[in-house]
């Protein structure tokens, strides 16, 4: 039988490639997402069923529960640019994080992936980068055996970072 993971924020730039190459290796994948009608373009990475957006509302501990039932793998992608609403730096990157780790751990989830970012600090001046730090306290604090990556910027065809501003570049002089 496959193995089960989940994809917290695996319709994003970096979840859809992990989600993508683990279909590859034959994983059974729930991508959870807050629209998974949107989240539709991750399907076709696997065979008929082995790929599935699913609910889930990172600030809820029910829908973050549900979306995790009896995996033996999550991979936690979910981050934000932004600094204000609801779904802010603290509530998605320290919160979210730590209730991904924390219900892993209840739930007895074999192995946990946090995806943070270089200048990950819990004491950084910058609001981003402690919210990372204060998320990987979290995430080891409930999951000790968790396996936090560290990404610099990450760019590619997809992202919606450079290829935003090679586009401006059509606009005026170089």
């Amino acid at each position: 039988m496959s193995k089960i993971v989940t994809i917290y924020g695996g319709s994003g730039f970096v979840g859809r490639y992990i989600a993508r190459r683990l279909a590859k290796q034959g994983w059974r994948i729930r991508v959870a997402v807050r629209r998974p009608n949107e989240a539709m373009h991750v399907k076709p990475y696997g065979v008929v069923g082995q790929v599935e957006p699913i609910l889930c509302n990172i600030r809820d501990d029910a829908s973050v529960r549900a979306a995790m039932q009896g995996v033996d793998a999550v991979v936690n992608c979910v981050g934000t640019f932004d600094a204000r609403g609801k779904n802010n730096f603290d509530a998605v990157q320290h919160e979210g994080a730590e209730r991904v780790a924390r219900i892993a751990a209840e739930e007895g989830v074999a192995r946990l992936v946090q995806i943070s970012a270089i200048g990950a600090d819990t004491q950084a001046a910058s609001d981003y980068a402690r919210s990372k730090g204060l998320g990987e306290e979290a995430v080891l604090g409930h999951f000790p055996s968790a396996v936090i990556l560290r990404p610099s910027v990450i760019f590619g065809p997809e992202d919606g970072f450079f290829n935003r501003f090679a586009g401006m570049t059509r606009l005026g002089p170089v």
